[in-house]
């Protein structure tokens, strides 16, 4: 088992939902967490949450959309801890809407979002990760990583985006650089997701479906992810699909 105590980690998307949580659980497990997101006044709250707690946290104020933002912000971490062991890539967006609604802006920030800010983090990370010769992404896709729903289709399309990036990026850097990389594919969770549907109907949908079944809360995925950064050194955890009991789609 794999003793976490004292290893560095960067989350991204940690303002809000599964991303703050998951700083909470990583914290509680003994990491020193880099908080980022864009919105610094609820990281300075979740810095205040994990330090009541008896954790450790840095604040960065990072847009994964921008390269520049993502550099400074990984290398203010190595500067404040000297490593990043743990990359949690979860910044995300998830606008639900009909292709034929032509929300062509909501298509290209849920690219620019889920796709190339993972990308962008991951780019900043490894190396310091390569350096290490050690290290364990986690990259945040879904169910809609694995099948594909109306009203969802460039979702699945940025969802199935990150989980073959993740596959070949376990297969590229696993054996080289001793790096192991796991894919989170979460069903039904209760966050801020749904907050950025601009599609009545298909929010009422949402709201509908969290009266129908009881959702994941963002500690249950952070749990899993704490759980598969625990495995044996020589143990990698390159899948996990996580879903409310009750859901059955």
């Amino acid at each position: 088992m794999t003793n976490l105590d004292g290893k560095i980690a960067l989350v991204t998307g940690a303002s809000s939902g599964i991303g703050a949580a998951t700083a909470m659980k990583l914290a509680a497990a003994g990491v020193k967490v880099g908080i980022a997101a864009r919105r610094v006044e609820r990281l300075e709250d979740l810095k205040s949450r994990i330090e009541a707690a008896g954790g450790e946290a840095l604040v960065i104020e990072m847009d994964v959309v921008d390269p520049a933002s993502v550099e400074a912000g990984v290398q203010s971490l190595v500067d404040a801890y000297g490593a990043i062991d743990i990359l949690v890539n979860n910044a995300g967006l998830m606008p639900l809407s009909d292709i034929d609604q032509f929300k062509v802006d909501e298509w290209h920030r849920m690219v620019d979002v889920n796709i190339k800010g993972l990308l962008n983090t991951t780019a900043a990370v490894l190396p310091q990760m390569i350096r290490q010769h050690s290290g364990h992404v986690f990259n945040l896709s879904s169910i809609a990583g694995r099948k594909v729903f109306k009203g969802l289709s460039v979702y699945c399309a940025t969802k199935h985006a990150v989980a073959a990036f993740s596959d070949g990026l376990r297969m590229e850097i696993g054996a080289k650089h001793n790096i192991r990389v796991t894919c989170i594919q979460p069903g039904a969770v209760a966050t801020e997701l749904y907050d950025q549907i601009t599609d009545p109907g298909y929010r009422q949908q949402m709201d509908d479906l969290a009266s129908q079944m009881t959702f994941l809360q963002g500690g249950d995925i952070g749990d899993t992810i704490v759980f598969a950064a625990q495995a044996p050194a020589h143990v990698n955890v390159a899948e996990l699909f996580v879903l409310p009991v009750e859901q059955g789609w």
